[in-house]
């Protein structure tokens, strides 16, 4: 099926869609494809546009931080982390209200997905704990949990989590990719957490794994 890509601005910041024909009986799931640090939503989208996902609508929003040449990450590492990572839940609540009111003509039940690589893994990661708005599902490709001061939110009901991580990932170490997921397990979560041998990337197996995951 094939998926219609477009760009949009929202609060002052550049959106990619993807959209596809849907099915308003059946609940929709919109996803939200957070890119990697110092990079660009053209670099998630690539990836996103391999999966097959059934009755999903995509947004693949540009990170606030400006990182320079053109590209963007989601929060600053070293000494502003907190701050800034305060200001990324602040973001991305704006980004789901804007997604929910930009398909607000749909009339069957729109349920918010998350997912993302690296540093766009922590971020959905992140969002999960600290965010306010209703989540359905959330997967980390490679991701962890940045420094924050921002009191955890609780949900009302458990999220299912996807957490998948290389043991030979020479940016971020297995041992922090799985305490993340520890984490979220911590605070009630249901999370499937799959080590493998990859190194940091996206590939095959995992964009599969993805598949599985949210069309169940």
């Amino acid at each position: 099926m094939t998926t219609r890509y477009s760009t949009t601005e929202w609060n002052n910041k550049k959106v990619i869609l993807g959209e596809t024909k849907i099915d308003e009986k059946k609940p929709v799931n919109l996803l939200v494809g957070f890119h990697g640090a110092g990079s660009t939503p053209e670099n998630i989208l690539v990836l996103g546009n391999r999966l097959t996902l059934q009755n999903t609508l995509m947004v693949f929003p540009e990170g606030p931080v400006n990182a320079g040449d053109g590209i963007w990450s989601w929060w600053e590492d070293g000494p502003q982390q907190k701050e800034t990572v305060e200001s990324f839940v602040t973001y991305t609540s704006q980004i789901i209200d804007s997604a929910h009111q930009h398909y607000s003509n749909i009339k069957g039940t729109l349920r918010t997905c998350l997912w993302g690589f690296s540093q766009g893994g922590a971020a959905s990661l992140t969002y999960t704990l600290l965010g306010t708005r209703s989540l359905f599902k959330v997967a980390s490709i490679c991701g962890f949990l940045p420094e924050f001061s921002g009191p955890i939110i609780e949900k009302n009901e458990p999220l299912d989590i996807l957490g998948i991580f290389g043991s030979n990932d020479e940016i971020v170490p297995s041992f922090l990719a799985d305490h993340a997921l520890e984490e979220m397990r911590s605070h009630g979560h249901q999370v499937a957490s799959k080590e493998t041998t990859q190194s940091h990337e996206i590939n095959s197996e995992n964009l599969q794994d993805l598949c599985d995951f949210f069309n169940a």
